[in-house]
């Protein structure tokens, strides 16, 4: 499906906060609750927009590792499919012609079963590499500014949510309901945790204010009009990685920027409208950057698992 003006307005507020009350959206945008409300569940059930709780995996003592795998190409979609049943995986995803995978896996310590025991048995995985994500500086809390272009700056202050100071702990039952669904209702959450409903409020409000708990749009990017994506693996100079994150992080273009581990030290997801955008991207835009002395460049040829 192709979102319009007011599909990507709903989009940008979700964008801002993901629990925002469709009364309070619905003014600011101007137009009716009803209205939000319906656009929103046309979004969701078509599978275009889902909003999903995640927790800062940095905030509860997590690293988050981007695996690539390389694989026959018989087998790519099964190892794929199998990674992203996966509920410490996200972004499983198919590149380099369908015979490599890429996926973000979150765990306390590096995922050593897997790595050493698992993926070196699995048939037709020809090479297995982790690079530990080091530092982020788009993607997580900070999302994808592509998708959020379309709100005011006083909309968006208006939509920005303000929590005081707090802390509390993470409750695993909380957390797997909001991350099937990031607005379900307090009593659908009360229902989940066995908690009251006030009690459930308290606790999102606190862990949100704490910035373990945030709230991403899972969209497909085709919905927007992107067409083709990319993971470019960059060697930068140590003396100029922050700089060229940084750099980085400011093109809309661009999903996920991060410092890594192993010889491409910075790594970097991109959405452009089609394959001639993406050339002129890499060609005028990534190549201006100071300090990039090698890049690979991996098509995204299809997306098994997103945020979710």
């Amino acid at each position: 499906m192709t979102l319009d003006d007011l599909d990507r307005a709903v989009l940008h507020a979700l964008h801002i906060d993901g629990r925002a009350h469709f009364n309070h959206v619905a003014a600011v945008l101007g137009t009716s609750p009803q209205t939000v409300a319906r656009r929103y569940r046309k979004l969701k059930e078509t599978g275009a927009l889902r909003v999903v709780g995640m927790i800062d995996a940095r905030k509860v003592g997590q690293v988050e590792w981007f695996l690539r795998l390389g694989c026959t190409p018989d087998a790519a979609l099964k190892v794929a499919q199998a990674l992203a049943k996966r509920p410490d995986t996200s972004w499983v995803q198919l590149t380099s012609g369908g015979t490599e995978i890429s996926c973000v896996i979150r765990a306390a310590n590096a995922p050593e079963a897997l790595l050493l025991q698992q993926l070196p048995k699995t048939p037709k995985v020809v090479s297995v590499s982790a690079h530990c994500l080091l530092r982020s500086f788009v993607g997580g809390p900070v999302g994808w500014a592509g998708r959020a272009d379309v709100l005011t700056a006083a909309q968006t202050a208006e939509l920005t949510p303000a929590f005081e100071p707090a802390e509390s702990e993470v409750d695993e039952r909380l957390v797997a309901a909001l991350h099937q669904d990031g607005r379900a209702t307090f009593a659908d959450l009360a229902e989940a945790t066995g908690w009251s409903e006030p009690t459930v409020r308290r606790r999102v409000n606190h862990l949100r204010a704490a910035g373990i708990l945030y709230f991403d749009v899972d969209v497909d990017p085709v919905a927007l009009g992107f067409t083709a994506m990319a993971v470019l693996w960059m060697s930068v100079r140590p003396n100029r990685l922050t700089t060229v994150a940084e750099s980085l992080a400011r093109q809309p273009e661009v999903a996920l920027a991060a410092i890594t581990t192993g010889p491409a030290n910075v790594l970097a997801k991109v959405v452009c409208r089609d394959i001639d955008a993406l050339y002129t991207y890499l060609t005028e835009r990534v190549a201006t950057i100071d300090g990039i002395e090698r890049m690979e460049t991996a098509p995204v040829i299809h997306t098994v698992k997103r945020a979710a």
